[in-house]
């Protein structure tokens, strides 16, 4: 497990964070507060960015796009809201620099049952993982797993973690 200044651990070790910055894409406000908590409490990242609306995310990662520092290491993103739906999202990010699309870890986390939901989601080239809700702390060291197998070399190299 690395720490957000790109060092190996096997713990974190007070003061330090998994991530320097995640995002919460959800339109369920009680969906975002265990969210946030669970972060919090469990040190998982210092900042965290939260959007009732896939709208304003992408607009958040446009207005930043040239600005790496600012970007989510990780999003956490629902797959069913209002105007702008989790996939539609995908496809929005999908126009932005390579720069925002291979910096963020996509993290699908949602309590949709449809299988073609999951299936949309398992078949995605930018969705990383798909986790049922609520997140718990058990999901962290598989997020942190599957982010330092994808990015951490590249972002180590360009002195983002």
């Amino acid at each position: 497990m690395f720490n957000n200044t790109g060092k190996k651990i096997d713990r974190m070790e007070p003061g330090e964070f998994m991530f320097k910055c995640v995002m919460i894409v959800d339109d369920t406000k009680i969906d975002r507060y265990v969210a946030t908590h669970v972060i919090r409490n469990n040190r998982f990242s210092e900042r965290i960015l939260e959007f009732d609306m896939a709208t304003r995310a992408i607009d958040y990662l446009e207005q930043n796009q040239e600005h790496p520092e600012m970007l989510p290491e990780v999003i956490l993103l629902d797959i069913r809201m209002p105007e702008m739906d989790g996939f539609q999202f995908l496809e929005r990010l999908s126009l932005l620099p390579h720069s925002v699309k291979h910096t963020c870890c996509i993290v699908m986390l949602s309590s949709s049952l449809d299988p073609l939901d999951l299936n949309r989601a398992e078949n995605s080239l930018v969705v990383k993982k798909f986790l049922n809700k609520p997140l718990r702390k058990e999901n962290f060291e598989e997020i942190v797993t599957l982010y330092n197998n994808l990015y951490a070399v590249t972002h180590n190299e360009k002195g983002i973690i």
